[in-house]
């Protein structure tokens, strides 16, 4: 039996163990949101939305790798939880650049793919510019963005005390 999380296994219990499960339901459910508000909800992300992702996929990996290396489980959950955090603080800037509370860090871009020249200019042509500064949806007055900054920095908040309760 290991002493310090009281399991037989060495795998974290109780909360640490509720810590992990959040650590990879919350970017997971966030996720889920922001892919099916633009592939089935007809929303196009601008720059700002596509940042709040990255630390979501970087926490949704580092959360799943806590069930596989029980030994270094606390430490990729912590790790987990700052990406959360990180992505959180992103979503921060983020609504305060729509809010107008001040400007953003680049100009508003539209994400460009293709192959050959005329492939490029038609993906130039076809697709949508996303202001960063404008809201597309909002729900009880907040931006997808305030929302993603309330639920990812509460959540994370959340994380880490339940990781470090004995």
């Amino acid at each position: 039996m290991d002493a310090r999380s009281g399991s037989l296994t060495g795998v974290a219990s109780g909360p640490a163990r509720l810590g992990q499960w959040l650590a990879i339901l919350v970017p997971g459910a966030l996720l889920a949101g922001a892919l099916g508000s633009q592939h089935l909800g007809g929303l196009n992300p601008c720059e700002m939305c596509y940042w709040q992702r990255y630390p979501h996929w970087v926490a949704l990996a580092l959360g799943g790798l806590s069930f596989f290396l029980p030994a270094r489980a606390r430490l990729l959950t912590i790790l987990a939880a700052i990406a959360i955090a990180v992505s959180g603080a992103i979503g921060l800037f983020h609504a305060g650049v729509e809010a107008r509370w001040w400007e953003g860090l680049t100009a508003c871009s539209s994400m460009v793919q293709g192959g050959s020249t005329a492939e490029l200019l038609n993906s130039i042509l076809n697709t949508p510019v996303v202001r960063c500064d404008q809201v597309q949806w909002s729900f009880l007055g907040l931006s997808l963005a305030a929302w993603n900054a309330i639920i990812s920095l509460s959540s994370a908040g959340a994380i880490l005390w339940l990781t470090n309760r004995r």
